[in-house]
């Protein structure tokens, strides 16, 4: 092990417990995880058992339900013990048994629910609650209803029976969720929420009465001893309703402020809570809980270094976490004591592990993309990682040793050829790769251009170390022909070449007019003023880049909106964006098209009405067109053949690897 990152491993207590080092993984939404009676089931477990076996010190796993009567929700959606307890404790055990023997501990992370955010579609038609009359957050026309006291203390209640049962089945602690992300209790503790005016409303400490009584519940059932973490949000970044603030933004806070956020951390802590887990958003703020690549690693840091100044527990940080470097220092800098790391565990359940070892050139990194995890949950599909397709269904997507020993052959090194060459060879195949240019990568490497994109290009340097260290032969700047791959000894032949842009022919002068690819490989030069047509997320990301350098830049769209067209894209990710370029003064216009360009710049019709508008160049970002002419002069020849990723269709790079593995752990 380096010893720069020695501190990453030294032990640590959450109350009496001690954990074996200072990485933890983050709770996210389990669902696929559990039966319809609520207890794990066994995707569950081998999920959670897989991020022991990576070396991670505290699992705490995502939101478990205490009841599902005030709040109902269709199962499976998540866990909830207290639905059928001893099938819950039968189930837990056999988790908790596996996680302890790779010495890891596991926290049960419990819920009151959503309120006001609410997912229409797991609640179903009953009116949803919150603590006050508010508008539910995805559907603003209806009025959520205020929890009765009665209720409020049927919700305590069942927290400590939750826990009571956790402890049973061998839990080590439990989560309270959550003053965080403005689920339920956390509308408790915020004005902007809570209108109340009995006990549970108006004054801070009477607004945090509902987290305080449930921890007293826990520790009455499970004994003071048995360690409680809050899962905590130390300031929301809210504007208004469903109006989240970016970094760096000058305004004025309506939900939790830094200032309040610290006095209430003060408070809890006092009445008893042995951890904070905490970071800063709400729902309103979405993409604050759930940062896409546009955020700055480590972003939570600042604010957990201020949180850690006024408490005397643990504070556990997440937010992108993932470089080994940043984690030391933010612990050797005393701005946290534990790092939590939610979708890189999902990218890569090893990384602890990886970094005892000194293999970090072999941690597959997380690309922000919330493709595989939140943007597929919002879907309904169960969680998973756009990088990694085993995430979720360890079991059955493990890979098995070929029984039949082939030579395969890959035609082109983007992320499906990469992959699929990667897992053939991790199987006991011959694998040889041939790529056109002089490195793999792919369409990911303009669209991994841009400063945020650091992830997508490590993505590209993982990939070649694998395929090296398992032996794939690659042959870079060679073209393959149908004659190369008929005069091969190959027994299966691998289709992946991969897209090309879309070209508009446009009236007028065409010498200024460029491919977005072409400009984020800097082939040209956009100039000091760009008009980008092309409002989908390729577009988007590169009119972000052109302005962030300073750049003058008008987005025109043929379509009612933005980011509309395409593969869908996690609400995070496209809510931050479209924030992004409202913030650096991006020019958008919709319902738009381009009539000529001209000496000066380009004209637009809109609303019946042509529009010039002057610019230095004008970039194209109109989509891609599947690249498979080898394969249509291939498809009939005598051997095994598969076409994968975009030259199959253009998609994104979740389904181009996904394919990939798919196909590959099967020949």
């Amino acid at each position: 092990m380096n010893k720069k990152y020695s501190n990453l491993f030294d032990p640590i207590k959450i109350g009496n417990l001690e954990i074996k080092n200072r990485f933890v993984m983050a709770p996210m939404g389990p669902a696929g995880l559990c039966s319809e009676d609520g207890s794990f089931n066994e995707k569950g477990i081998e999920y959670y058992v897989e991020r022991a076996k990576g070396g991670t010190g505290l699992i705490i796993t995502g939101v478990t339900y205490v009841e599902n009567d005030i709040e109902k929700c269709a199962m499976p959606s998540m866990p909830c013990p207290t639905i059928n307890p001893s099938s819950f404790i039968k189930a837990a055990k056999i988790l908790t048994e596996r996680v302890h023997a790779y010495n890891s501990k596991i926290f049960l992370q419990l819920t009151a629910g959503f309120g006001r955010v609410s997912i229409p579609g797991i609640v179903g038609d009953i009116t949803p609650i919150a603590p006050s009359h508010i508008p539910h957050k995805w559907l603003p026309d209806i009025t959520c209803r205020p929890l009765t006291i009665e209720e409020i203390q049927v919700y305590i209640k069942k927290f400590g029976e939750s826990a009571a049962i956790a402890k049973e089945a061998g839990f080590d602690g439990v989560e309270v969720h959550a003053v965080h992300e403005g689920y339920l209790l956390d509308q408790f503790t915020m004005t902007l929420f809570n209108k109340r005016t009995d006990e549970y409303g108006g004054s801070l400490e009477n607004r945090l009465r509902f987290p305080i009584e449930i921890l007293k519940e826990i520790k009455e059932k499970c004994g003071n001893s048995f360690p409680v973490s809050l899962r905590y949000s130390v300031k929301s970044y809210v504007k208004g309703l469903n109006d989240g603030a970016l970094p760096g933004e000058n305004f004025e806070e309506k939900g939790r402020d830094l200032a309040e956020g610290l006095e209430a951390a003060k408070i809890l802590e006092k009445a008893g809570y042995d951890a904070f887990n905490s970071d800063a958003g709400t729902y309103d703020s979405w993409y604050w809980n759930h940062p896409p690549m546009y955020f700055k690693k480590g972003m939570y840091l600042s604010l957990n270094e201020k949180l850690k100044q006024v408490l005397k527990v643990p504070v556990i940080t997440a937010g992108r976490m993932d470089n080994p470097d940043l984690a030391s220092d933010a612990i050797s800098t005393n701005k946290t004591d534990m790092v939590a790391l939610g979708r890189p565990l999902l990218a890569d359940a090893y990384i602890p592990e990886k970094i005892r070892q000194d293999k970090l050139k072999n941690i597959r990194p997380c690309l922000s993309c919330h493709d595989g995890c939140m943007g597929r949950l919002a879907l309904g599909g169960g969680l998973s990682c756009a990088v990694n397709p085993s995430t979720g269904r360890e079991k059955d997507f493990r890979l098995q040793p070929a029984t039949e020993i082939k030579n395969i052959l890959v035609i082109g090194g983007g992320v499906a050829g990469c992959e699929a060459a990667r897992v053939c060879a991790i199987r006991g195949h011959k694998v040889s790769l041939y790529e056109k240019t002089d490195k793999l990568g792919g369409n990911i490497i303009p669209g991994g251009a841009p400063d945020f994109k650091e992830d997508d290009r490590a993505l590209v340097k993982w990939y070649y170390n694998e395929l090296k260290e398992n032996n794939v032969d690659i042959h870079f700047n060679t073209t393959v022909t149908d004659e190369l791959v008929n005069n091969s000894n190959c027994d299966v032949v691998i289709v992946a070449t991969g897209s090309n842009p879309k070209l508009l022919q446009l009236d007028g002068n065409m010498d200024k007019v460029y491919t977005a690819q072409d400009v984020l490989l800097k082939v040209e030069d956009a100039g000091n003023s760009a008009v980008i047509i092309g409002g989908g997320l390729v577009g988007c990301e590169t009119a972000l880049w052109l302005v962030q350098q300073g750049k003058n830049v008008t987005l025109i769209e043929a379509l009612d909106e933005i980011l509309a067209s395409g593969p869908a894209i996690c609400h995070a990710n496209s809510q931050m964006l479209k924030d992004l370029l409202k913030f650096h003064k991006v020019d958008i216009r919709t319902n738009c098209l381009v009539s000529k360009v001209t000496d000066e710049g380009i004209v637009i019709k809109q609303n019946d009405k042509e529009i010039p508008i002057s610019c230095d160049s004008v970039i194209l970002s109109v989509g891609y067109t599947s690249e498979k002419d080898l394969y249509e002069k291939l498809k009939f020849t005598n051997k095994e053949m598969y076409l994968l990723g975009d030259a199959k269709q253009v998609q994104n790079i979740m389904t181009a690897i996904w394919d990939a593995y798919e196909v590959a752990r099967n020949i």
